[in-house]
Formats: structure tokens, C-alpha cells, sequence
């Protein structure tokens, strides 16, 4: 799944239920998304980036920045 505004999603697909579902990875809170359809997942997991930016700012924290596989070092 492509990055949305620096958000990444996990996929799985139940087939019990036969629905996938995903989090948005990176971040500690969790929040979460589900479609019926492979067509609908990428709008799901839009909706829940855009959900999880204005819960954030409804309460005036800074969202949470996706981890990076980046390491900083400073020597001195």
C-alpha cells in the first residue's frame, strides 16, 4: 500500500470473514480500518490517516510521526 500524507498501512485479509483489515503502522496509538473490498481498502485506510489527523487536532496534540528505519548518531 502506497504512503498517505507519511503514513503506511498493514494488510490482512480474514478469510473467515472474508474482509481485509489494516492499522496504521508507525505510530503508538492505534487506529484501524476495514473493507470488503481489495477497491474500497485504499479509501478505508485514507479515511482512517484523515480520522486519526483531525483526532489529534480536535485534541490539540501533534500527531504522531510514522518510525523511521533511519537512525540518528552524534559523536563528539
Amino acid at each position: 500500500m502506497k504512503l498517505y500524507k507519511g503514513y503506511a498501512g498493514s494488510i490482512e485479509f480474514d478469510e473467515q470473514d472474508m474482509v481485509f483489515h489494516g492499522r496504521i503502522l508507525g505510530i503508538r496509538d492505534i487506529f484501524t480500518f476495514e473493507s470488503e473490498t481489495a477497491e474500497e481498502l485504499v479509501k478505508a485506510f485514507h479515511d482512517s490517516v484523515d480520522d486519526y489527523l483531525a483526532f489529534c487536532k480536535e485534541r490539540g496534540v501533534d500527531p504522531q510521526k510514522p518510525y523511521s528505519d533511519k537512525l540518528a548518531l552524534r559523536t563528539v
